[in-house]
Protein backbone atom coordinates (compact mmCIF):
# COMPACT_ATOMS: atom_id res chain seq x y z
CA UNK A 1 0.00 0.00 0.00
CA UNK A 2 3.06 2.53 0.55
CA UNK A 3 5.79 3.54 -0.97
CA UNK A 4 9.17 1.35 -0.98
CA UNK A 5 11.19 3.58 0.45
CA UNK A 6 9.00 3.40 3.86
CA UNK A 7 10.36 0.56 4.56
CA UNK A 8 13.92 1.65 4.80
CA UNK A 9 13.09 3.95 8.30
CA UNK A 10 10.42 4.23 10.92
CA UNK A 11 9.37 7.37 12.93
CA UNK A 12 11.85 9.37 14.47
CA UNK A 13 13.32 7.85 18.02
CA UNK A 14 13.73 10.76 19.47
CA UNK A 15 10.22 11.64 18.40
CA UNK A 16 8.99 8.13 19.93
CA UNK A 17 10.38 9.17 23.19
CA UNK A 18 9.02 11.81 23.95
CA UNK A 19 5.66 10.51 22.45
CA UNK A 20 6.24 7.54 24.98
CA UNK A 21 6.79 10.10 27.90
CA UNK A 22 4.11 12.48 27.38
CA UNK A 23 1.48 8.55 27.13
CA UNK A 24 2.61 8.47 30.67
CA UNK A 25 2.05 11.79 31.85
CA UNK A 26 -1.23 11.34 30.28
CA UNK A 27 -1.61 8.34 32.38
CA UNK A 28 -1.43 10.14 35.42
CA UNK A 29 2.14 9.75 36.13
CA UNK A 30 4.39 12.28 37.45
CA UNK A 31 7.85 12.36 34.65
CA UNK A 32 10.38 14.09 34.85
CA UNK A 33 11.13 13.97 30.75
CA UNK A 34 14.88 13.95 29.91
CA UNK A 35 14.17 13.58 26.44
CA UNK A 36 13.33 16.90 24.42
CA UNK A 37 16.35 18.47 21.95
CA UNK A 38 15.10 21.98 23.15
CA UNK A 39 15.88 23.98 25.98
CA UNK A 40 13.79 25.82 28.56
CA UNK A 41 13.51 29.12 28.51
CA UNK A 42 11.25 32.31 27.60
CA UNK A 43 11.69 34.38 24.00
CA UNK A 44 14.57 36.53 23.44
CA UNK A 45 12.78 39.98 24.23
CA UNK A 46 14.08 41.00 20.53
CA UNK A 47 12.66 37.95 18.59
CA UNK A 48 9.37 38.64 20.67
CA UNK A 49 9.31 42.32 19.80
CA UNK A 50 10.38 41.57 16.21
CA UNK A 51 7.79 39.30 16.02
CA UNK A 52 5.12 41.73 17.31
CA UNK A 53 5.98 44.51 15.27
CA UNK A 54 5.49 41.74 11.88
CA UNK A 55 2.06 41.04 13.23
CA UNK A 56 1.12 44.93 13.46
CA UNK A 57 2.33 45.76 10.30
CA UNK A 58 0.05 42.88 9.17
CA UNK A 59 3.14 40.85 7.02
CA UNK A 60 1.36 37.73 6.15
CA UNK A 61 2.17 37.30 2.55
CA UNK A 62 5.02 35.05 0.60
CA UNK A 63 8.92 35.94 0.81
CA UNK A 64 11.30 34.68 -1.24
CA UNK A 65 11.29 31.13 -1.55
CA UNK A 66 14.25 30.87 0.60
CA UNK A 67 14.07 33.83 2.73
CA UNK A 68 14.05 37.55 2.73
CA UNK A 69 17.04 39.06 1.35
CA UNK A 70 17.78 41.18 4.30
CA UNK A 71 17.42 38.35 6.12
CA UNK A 72 19.70 36.17 3.65
CA UNK A 73 22.06 39.72 3.89
CA UNK A 74 21.85 39.56 7.81
CA UNK A 75 22.59 35.69 7.71
CA UNK A 76 25.42 36.57 5.27
CA UNK A 77 27.31 39.01 7.92
CA UNK A 78 27.14 36.34 10.54
CA UNK A 79 28.40 34.14 9.20
CA UNK A 80 31.12 35.79 8.03
CA UNK A 81 32.11 36.63 11.37
CA UNK A 82 31.68 33.76 12.54
CA UNK A 83 34.01 31.69 9.63
CA UNK A 84 36.83 34.96 8.86
CA UNK A 85 35.52 34.72 5.77
CA UNK A 86 33.28 36.52 3.16
CA UNK A 87 30.00 35.69 2.28
CA UNK A 88 27.10 36.71 -0.19
CA UNK A 89 23.36 36.28 0.21
CA UNK A 90 23.40 34.84 -2.58
CA UNK A 91 25.25 31.60 -0.91
CA UNK A 92 22.43 32.08 2.06
CA UNK A 93 19.00 29.83 2.24
CA UNK A 94 16.39 30.30 5.14
CA UNK A 95 14.58 27.23 5.78
CA UNK A 96 12.13 25.73 7.97
CA UNK A 97 14.53 24.56 10.56
CA UNK A 98 17.49 22.79 10.19
CA UNK A 99 15.76 19.26 9.38
CA UNK A 100 14.75 21.00 6.32
CA UNK A 101 18.03 22.55 5.20
CA UNK A 102 19.67 18.66 5.73
CA UNK A 103 16.56 17.28 3.55
CA UNK A 104 17.39 20.25 0.80
CA UNK A 105 20.38 18.89 1.05
CA UNK A 106 20.15 15.21 1.11
CA UNK A 107 17.71 15.73 -2.53
CA UNK A 108 20.73 18.21 -4.04
CA UNK A 109 23.67 16.38 -3.65
CA UNK A 110 22.64 12.78 -3.14
CA UNK A 111 22.06 10.25 -6.28
CA UNK A 112 20.49 6.69 -5.93
CA UNK A 113 23.27 4.62 -4.77
CA UNK A 114 25.58 7.12 -3.28
CA UNK A 115 26.92 6.45 0.05
CA UNK A 116 27.00 9.13 2.82
CA UNK A 117 29.31 8.54 5.98
CA UNK A 118 27.60 9.02 9.37
CA UNK A 119 30.10 8.69 12.48
CA UNK A 120 28.00 6.65 14.92
CA UNK A 121 26.45 7.61 17.54
CA UNK A 122 24.11 9.96 15.46
CA UNK A 123 21.17 11.69 14.95
CA UNK A 124 18.86 9.93 13.47
CA UNK A 125 17.63 12.49 10.73
CA UNK A 126 20.70 12.13 9.24
CA UNK A 127 20.84 8.04 8.07
CA UNK A 128 16.69 8.37 7.42
CA UNK A 129 16.55 11.58 4.77
CA UNK A 130 20.29 10.21 2.88
CA UNK A 131 17.42 6.68 2.39
CA UNK A 132 14.86 9.34 1.34
CA UNK A 133 17.44 10.60 -1.52
CA UNK A 134 17.87 7.14 -2.70
CA UNK A 135 21.79 7.01 -0.79
CA UNK A 136 23.14 4.20 1.93
CA UNK A 137 24.44 5.21 4.88
CA UNK A 138 27.35 4.43 5.84
CA UNK A 139 28.48 4.37 9.59
CA UNK A 140 31.56 4.14 11.81
CA UNK A 141 31.77 3.70 15.06
CA UNK A 142 33.13 6.46 17.33
CA UNK A 143 32.89 4.94 21.18
CA UNK A 144 36.10 3.91 21.45
CA UNK A 145 37.52 7.69 20.52
CA UNK A 146 35.50 9.45 23.04
CA UNK A 147 33.28 9.95 20.38
CA UNK A 148 35.14 11.67 17.68
CA UNK A 149 35.93 9.99 14.44
CA UNK A 150 39.56 8.39 13.37
CA UNK A 151 40.62 9.54 10.24
CA UNK A 152 41.93 6.38 9.72
CA UNK A 153 38.63 4.67 10.29
CA UNK A 154 37.15 7.25 7.71
CA UNK A 155 39.10 6.51 4.86
CA UNK A 156 38.92 3.09 5.57
CA UNK A 157 35.40 3.07 4.35
CA UNK A 158 35.64 5.78 1.37
CA UNK A 159 34.57 3.68 -1.96
CA UNK A 160 34.22 5.30 -5.23
CA UNK A 161 30.56 5.54 -4.20
CA UNK A 162 31.12 7.58 -1.34
CA UNK A 163 29.55 11.01 -1.92
CA UNK A 164 29.65 13.29 1.34
CA UNK A 165 30.95 12.41 4.92
CA UNK A 166 28.23 14.05 8.02
CA UNK A 167 29.88 16.49 10.59
CA UNK A 168 28.31 17.24 13.69
CA UNK A 169 29.80 18.97 16.25
CA UNK A 170 29.24 19.62 18.49
CA UNK A 171 27.47 16.14 18.13
CA UNK A 172 24.16 15.05 19.36
CA UNK A 173 23.72 12.63 21.08
CA UNK A 174 27.18 12.13 22.06
CA UNK A 175 28.02 16.08 23.29
CA UNK A 176 31.46 15.28 21.68
CA UNK A 177 33.47 18.15 20.16
CA UNK A 178 35.20 17.74 17.58
CA UNK A 179 39.24 19.09 17.67
CA UNK A 180 40.65 21.03 15.02
CA UNK A 181 42.92 18.01 14.04
CA UNK A 182 40.34 15.95 13.20
CA UNK A 183 38.31 18.08 11.16
CA UNK A 184 41.40 19.43 9.04
CA UNK A 185 42.06 15.91 8.69
CA UNK A 186 38.14 15.57 7.28
CA UNK A 187 38.60 18.78 5.37
CA UNK A 188 41.90 16.94 3.48
CA UNK A 189 40.16 13.64 2.93
CA UNK A 190 37.51 15.76 1.22
CA UNK A 191 39.67 17.64 -0.94
CA UNK A 192 42.14 14.49 -1.78
CA UNK A 193 38.68 12.53 -2.16
CA UNK A 194 36.11 14.59 -4.18
CA UNK A 195 33.66 14.64 -1.38
CA UNK A 196 31.09 16.86 0.36
CA UNK A 197 31.22 17.81 4.04
CA UNK A 198 27.73 18.50 5.31
CA UNK A 199 28.52 20.58 8.50
CA UNK A 200 26.12 20.72 11.02
CA UNK A 201 26.41 22.75 14.20
CA UNK A 202 23.75 24.16 15.37
CA UNK A 203 24.65 23.11 18.88
CA UNK A 204 28.03 25.45 18.29
CA UNK A 205 27.34 28.08 20.89
CA UNK A 206 27.22 25.41 23.79
CA UNK A 207 31.11 24.16 24.57
CA UNK A 208 32.73 23.71 28.09
CA UNK A 209 35.41 23.10 29.98
CA UNK A 210 37.67 24.86 27.48
CA UNK A 211 36.24 23.15 24.32
CA UNK A 212 36.29 25.37 21.32
CA UNK A 213 33.75 25.02 18.53
CA UNK A 214 35.89 24.94 15.28
CA UNK A 215 34.54 25.53 11.87
CA UNK A 216 35.78 23.23 9.14
CA UNK A 217 36.06 26.39 6.26
CA UNK A 218 37.83 28.25 8.75
CA UNK A 219 40.88 25.59 9.41
CA UNK A 220 40.42 24.81 5.73
CA UNK A 221 39.10 27.51 3.80
CA UNK A 222 39.96 25.95 0.58
CA UNK A 223 37.20 23.03 1.63
CA UNK A 224 34.46 26.08 1.22
CA UNK A 225 33.67 24.57 -2.20
CA UNK A 226 32.71 21.37 -0.89
CA UNK A 227 31.28 22.47 2.21
CA UNK A 228 27.43 22.46 3.64
CA UNK A 229 26.84 24.78 6.48
CA UNK A 230 23.82 23.98 8.31
CA UNK A 231 22.45 25.72 11.64
CA UNK A 232 19.45 27.04 13.13
CA UNK A 233 18.26 29.27 15.83
CA UNK A 234 16.25 26.51 17.34
CA UNK A 235 19.22 25.47 20.03
CA UNK A 236 20.86 28.81 20.12
CA UNK A 237 17.95 30.95 20.34
CA UNK A 238 15.51 28.55 22.10
CA UNK A 239 13.25 28.44 19.25
CA UNK A 240 12.38 24.95 18.10
CA UNK A 241 9.08 25.40 17.39
CA UNK A 242 9.06 28.77 15.43
CA UNK A 243 11.07 26.08 12.57
CA UNK A 244 14.17 28.75 11.30
CA UNK A 245 17.41 27.22 10.13
CA UNK A 246 19.52 27.96 7.16
CA UNK A 247 22.34 27.15 4.97
CA UNK A 248 25.55 28.23 3.62
CA UNK A 249 26.70 26.92 0.65
CA UNK A 250 27.88 27.36 -3.12
CA UNK A 251 26.26 29.39 -4.86
CA UNK A 252 25.00 26.64 -7.91
CA UNK A 253 23.77 24.39 -5.07
CA UNK A 254 21.75 27.47 -3.08
CA UNK A 255 20.35 27.57 -6.54
CA UNK A 256 18.93 24.13 -6.28
CA UNK A 257 18.02 24.60 -2.73
CA UNK A 258 15.77 27.05 -4.05
CA UNK A 259 14.00 24.98 -6.63
CA UNK A 260 13.57 22.11 -4.32
CA UNK A 261 12.19 24.61 -1.72
CA UNK A 262 9.76 26.07 -3.82
CA UNK A 263 8.04 22.59 -4.46
CA UNK A 264 8.14 21.82 -1.31
CA UNK A 265 7.46 24.60 1.53
CA UNK A 266 8.01 27.62 0.00
CA UNK A 267 9.05 30.27 2.32
CA UNK A 268 9.47 29.86 6.07
CA UNK A 269 7.26 31.29 8.08
CA UNK A 270 7.38 35.24 7.70
CA UNK A 271 6.62 36.08 11.29
CA UNK A 272 9.48 34.63 12.57
CA UNK A 273 11.87 35.53 9.49
CA UNK A 274 10.91 38.81 10.71
CA UNK A 275 11.46 38.30 14.53
CA UNK A 276 14.72 36.40 13.90
CA UNK A 277 15.55 39.49 11.38
CA UNK A 278 15.28 41.72 14.21
CA UNK A 279 17.11 40.24 16.37
CA UNK A 280 20.22 40.02 14.12
CA UNK A 281 20.05 43.75 14.10
CA UNK A 282 19.17 44.42 17.19
CA UNK A 283 20.71 41.79 19.72
CA UNK A 284 23.47 42.59 21.95
CA UNK A 285 24.14 39.14 23.23
CA UNK A 286 22.93 39.19 26.25
CA UNK A 287 20.13 36.53 25.66
CA UNK A 288 23.12 34.67 24.16
CA UNK A 289 25.16 34.82 27.29
CA UNK A 290 22.38 33.81 30.09
CA UNK A 291 20.91 30.61 27.71
CA UNK A 292 24.81 29.89 28.38
CA UNK A 293 25.23 30.46 31.66
CA UNK A 294 21.44 28.40 32.26
CA UNK A 295 23.22 25.74 30.34
CA UNK A 296 26.76 25.93 32.52
CA UNK A 297 24.88 25.64 35.46
CA UNK A 298 22.71 22.48 34.70
CA UNK A 299 25.77 20.78 33.48
CA UNK A 300 27.77 21.17 36.53
CA UNK A 301 24.65 20.20 38.60
CA UNK A 302 24.17 17.22 36.58
CA UNK A 303 27.58 15.70 36.34
CA UNK A 304 27.45 16.25 39.92
CA UNK A 305 24.61 14.10 40.44
CA UNK A 306 25.81 11.59 37.89
CA UNK A 307 28.72 11.33 39.52
CA UNK A 308 27.56 8.97 42.09
CA UNK A 309 26.93 6.37 39.17
CA UNK A 310 29.17 2.71 39.32
CA UNK A 311 30.18 1.07 36.43
CA UNK A 312 29.02 4.06 34.05
CA UNK A 313 31.55 6.30 32.98
CA UNK A 314 31.02 10.11 33.49
CA UNK A 315 29.71 11.33 29.90
CA UNK A 316 31.46 13.48 27.44
CA UNK A 317 29.43 16.46 27.81
CA UNK A 318 32.08 18.70 26.09
CA UNK A 319 29.46 20.61 24.13
CA UNK A 320 25.24 20.87 23.40
CA UNK A 321 23.30 20.06 26.84
CA UNK A 322 23.25 16.52 26.61
CA UNK A 323 24.50 13.97 29.34
CA UNK A 324 25.14 10.60 26.83
CA UNK A 325 26.10 7.42 28.95
CA UNK A 326 27.48 4.33 27.82
CA UNK A 327 25.53 1.56 29.50
CA UNK A 328 27.60 -1.28 27.85
CA UNK A 329 28.77 -1.72 31.58
CA UNK A 330 25.93 -2.61 32.44
CA UNK A 331 24.49 -4.52 29.50
CA UNK A 332 27.04 -6.87 27.90
CA UNK A 333 26.70 -9.48 30.67
CA UNK A 334 23.05 -8.87 30.78
CA UNK A 335 20.41 -11.68 29.24
CA UNK A 336 16.21 -11.58 29.56
CA UNK A 337 15.03 -14.88 28.60
CA UNK A 338 17.58 -15.71 26.36
CA UNK A 339 18.00 -12.33 24.72
CA UNK A 340 20.92 -9.72 24.87
CA UNK A 341 19.44 -6.75 26.76
CA UNK A 342 20.14 -2.86 25.16
CA UNK A 343 19.52 0.65 26.29
CA UNK A 344 15.62 0.32 25.33
CA UNK A 345 15.22 -2.24 28.17
CA UNK A 346 16.78 0.52 30.50
CA UNK A 347 14.84 3.75 29.06
CA UNK A 348 11.70 1.26 29.92
CA UNK A 349 12.86 0.69 33.40
CA UNK A 350 13.92 4.30 33.93
CA UNK A 351 9.83 5.05 32.82
CA UNK A 352 8.23 2.23 34.97
CA UNK A 353 10.33 2.71 38.34
CA UNK A 354 11.42 6.48 38.57
CA UNK A 355 9.42 8.08 36.47
CA UNK A 356 11.69 9.72 33.86
CA UNK A 357 12.15 9.70 30.33
CA UNK A 358 15.14 9.63 28.38
CA UNK A 359 16.46 8.20 24.96
CA UNK A 360 18.03 4.98 24.03
CA UNK A 361 21.18 4.82 21.62
CA UNK A 362 19.07 2.53 19.26
CA UNK A 363 17.83 5.71 18.01
CA UNK A 364 21.18 6.92 17.05
CA UNK A 365 22.54 3.13 16.19
CA UNK A 366 24.08 2.73 19.43
CA UNK A 367 22.18 -0.15 21.97
CA UNK A 368 24.61 0.55 24.73
CA UNK A 369 23.73 4.66 24.84
CA UNK A 370 21.51 6.39 26.66
CA UNK A 371 20.70 10.19 25.61
CA UNK A 372 19.63 12.43 28.36
CA UNK A 373 18.39 16.21 28.21
CA UNK A 374 19.99 18.94 30.72
CA UNK A 375 18.13 21.90 28.94
CA UNK A 376 15.07 20.85 31.01
CA UNK A 377 13.83 23.47 34.14
CA UNK A 378 16.59 23.14 36.64
CA UNK A 379 14.35 22.73 39.94
CA UNK A 380 13.54 19.30 37.65
CA UNK A 381 17.00 18.58 36.90
CA UNK A 382 18.82 17.14 39.97
CA UNK A 383 15.38 15.09 41.17
CA UNK A 384 15.29 13.38 37.89
CA UNK A 385 18.82 12.03 37.46
CA UNK A 386 19.11 11.40 40.93
CA UNK A 387 16.28 8.65 40.35
CA UNK A 388 18.16 8.02 37.15
CA UNK A 389 21.38 7.26 39.33
CA UNK A 390 19.07 5.11 41.52
CA UNK A 391 17.77 2.84 38.98
CA UNK A 392 21.20 2.11 37.23
CA UNK A 393 22.89 1.35 40.39
CA UNK A 394 20.40 -1.21 41.58
CA UNK A 395 20.43 -2.86 38.23
CA UNK A 396 23.96 -2.87 38.49
CA UNK A 397 23.32 -4.71 42.15
CA UNK A 398 20.91 -6.88 40.71
CA UNK A 399 23.00 -7.45 38.14
CA UNK A 400 25.88 -8.86 39.96
CA UNK A 401 23.83 -11.55 41.65
CA UNK A 402 22.37 -12.78 39.42
CA UNK A 403 26.13 -13.32 37.21
CA UNK A 404 27.30 -14.82 40.31
CA UNK A 405 23.95 -17.05 40.58
CA UNK A 406 23.23 -18.33 37.08
CA UNK A 407 25.25 -16.05 34.42
CA UNK A 408 22.12 -13.98 34.19
CA UNK A 409 19.80 -11.03 34.82
CA UNK A 410 15.95 -10.58 35.38
CA UNK A 411 15.38 -6.51 36.81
Amino acid sequence: MLARRMSLFGSSGTAAARAAANAAADAGMEIVDLTAGEIWSDLAPTIRDGAIEAIQQGLNRYTDTIGLMELREALARKVSVETGQLWRADELAVTNGAKQALFNVAMTLINPGDQVIIPAPYWTTFPAQVQIAGGSPVHIDTRRNGYVPRIDDIQRVITPMTRAIVVNTPANPSGAVYDAETLSGIAQLAMDRDLWIIFDECYGPFTYDGHRHHRVVSLAPEVRARTVIVNAFSKSLALTGWRIGYLAAPKELITAVKAIQSHTTSNPNVVAQHAVLHHLREGDGAFEARLKGQLTAARQAGLTALSELRRVPMPVAQGGFYFYLDLSGLLRPTLANGHARTADDIVAALLAQAGVAGVSGTAFGDPMGLRLSYGIPPEQLEPGLERVVSVLNAWNRRNRRSNQKRGAIDP
